[in-house]
């Protein structure tokens, strides 16, 4: 676990452990978020970065960009086919590229899918205080399954998984209801899924910015973060 910048190695941050190769992981908490609809600026920074990703990719050129096959190839090392199980962050390009912009859900998750489309990785926004330590990141086992959002039950077995003590509640492909963000959430729990070849500091810019923008959009305090 490495301290992002301007934590100190003391922090209180949840430790994830990873047992898939090939991965880093971006760990942002933030406490006394304040979970509602994206206001007027949050709005317009969705539509600006949108604007800004039609202008850069068409579909074709998606496929061949640096982290597009980053990402894949991190699937690829997880023994996950990602022309089969698109990786979230290349679902949300893909749907901001044919223009049909993103998702307006709630604004903690809002600001994950910004920060997804502008590095071209998978981010989770999960609530922190419905799971259970400890947190693996670990392949799904045989028979494993949850409630996945805006889906029906999702089969995990081979799959990549976050899961606690209570099992698997998320995933850089869909995520779970479980754990999801509403506006009852207080504590949240990030996550960057960022392909190990990226830089580090790549991965303390995103967190950065992840932290920024929660404390800016949706009041959050005590930001922790950190690099697993």
């Amino acid at each position: 676990m490495i301290a992002a910048p301007g934590q100190p190695e003391s922090s209180p941050i949840m430790d994830i452990k990873i047992e898939l190769p090939s991965v880093r992981l971006g760990i942002v908490e933030a406490d006394d978020v304040r979970v509602t609809p994206a206001d007027g600026p949050l709005a317009q920074l969705m539509d600006d970065v949108c604007e800004r990703t039609r202008r850069e990719f068409t579909v074709e050129s998606l496929a061949e960009a640096g982290p597009t096959r980053d990402v894949r190839a991190m699937f690829r090392a997880w023994g996950v086919d990602p022309s089969k199980y698109r990786p979230s962050s290349e679902a949300l390009l893909r749907r901001v590229v044919q223009g049909k912009g993103l998702y307006r859900v709630l604004n903690v998750v809002d600001i994950g899918n910004i920060g997804s489309i502008e590095t071209g990785w998978p981010y989770g926004c999960y609530d922190l205080g419905r799971l259970r330590p400890p947190v693996v990141f670990r392949e799904g086992a045989a028979a494993e399954t949850y409630e996945g959002i805006g889906k029906r039950t999702w089969h995990l077995a081979g799959r990549p998984v976050l899961a606690d003590s209570e099992g698997p509640f998320g995933s850089p492909i869909s995520d779970s209801t479980r754990s999801m963000i509403t506006e009852s959430a207080r504590s949240v729990l990030g996550i960057i899924y960022a392909p190990s070849a990226a830089p580090v500091s790549a991965i303390e810019a995103a967190i950065s910015r992840i932290g920024e923008r929660l404390t800016q959009f949706a009041g959050a305090a005590a930001i922790r973060s950190a690099i697993s």
